[in-house]
């Protein structure tokens, strides 16, 4: 795998994902992130882990394949100019425990035996502009189909699924207790791309289960 194949998978491996364990210093803690319309990530923080020497996040858990993020903190206003990025995390994931809110910059990252520059994940959201749009346009008509989506495509039961997310390789759907990523088949990059793949995963999942009951 060459170093743009390692940097890629990466990216969608860390974009399956929306929690890891945070070691800061000696300690740990899972932490709860989302992604940013920028790229960067964002999670609220125990201050200990603002003033923390030494910071790495292992995705999803630390466990011998996590993903290692070598991070660092940056406090933001939550009452400031990213005051919309406390309100994705909590559309993400409700009520947060933690008072603070950061950035987390990936400096570096190991995975599957690759180091990846952390600049590399750190991807604008093409979609960013529609994401609003395209998740109240399944969540307001489309919930039965998602459930479907949800069974036949990602394998999961999922009894009151809501969209959450949009990205060019997936979807971000919000269960009871966490995230479920759900790949897209192919690459997105506009709403109209977006539409196109929602559209034929939707028939793809009545068609595969027509019987499975999609009432959420």
């Amino acid at each position: 795998m060459d170093e743009r194949q390692a940097a890629e998978e990466a990216y969608r491996f860390l974009r399956r994902h929306t929690t890891g364990d945070l070691r800061f210093d000696e300690r740990f803690r899972l932490l709860r992130y989302v992604i940013g319309p920028d790229g960067r990530l964002v999670a609220p923080v125990m201050f200990a882990m603002l003033e923390a020497s030494d910071t790495v996040l292992f995705v999803p858990e630390d466990m011998d394949n996590a993903m290692e993020l070598l991070v660092s903190l940056t406090e933001f206003d939550p009452e400031g100019e990213h005051g919309a990025l406390t309100d994705r995390w909590r559309i993400y994931h409700g009520d947060p425990e933690d008072i603070y809110w950061a950035f987390i910059h990936v400096d570096a990252a190991r995975y599957e035996g690759q180091v990846v520059d952390g600049e590399e994940l750190i991807q604008a959201n093409p979609l960013a502009g529609d994401e609003a749009r395209l998740c109240r346009q399944i969540n307001e008509n489309h919930r039965a189909e998602l459930r479907q989506v949800c069974w036949v495509i990602a394998q999961a039961e999922v009894e009151n699924p809501m969209l959450v997310g949009v990205d060019r390789l997936g979807f971000d759907v919000r269960r009871r207790f966490d995230v479920l990523r759900v790949d897209a088949p192919q690459p997105m990059t506009t709403a109209a791309d977006a539409e196109l793949v929602l559209g034929q995963m939707i028939e793809q999942a009545v068609s595969a289960a027509p019987n499975h009951d999609a009432e959420g």
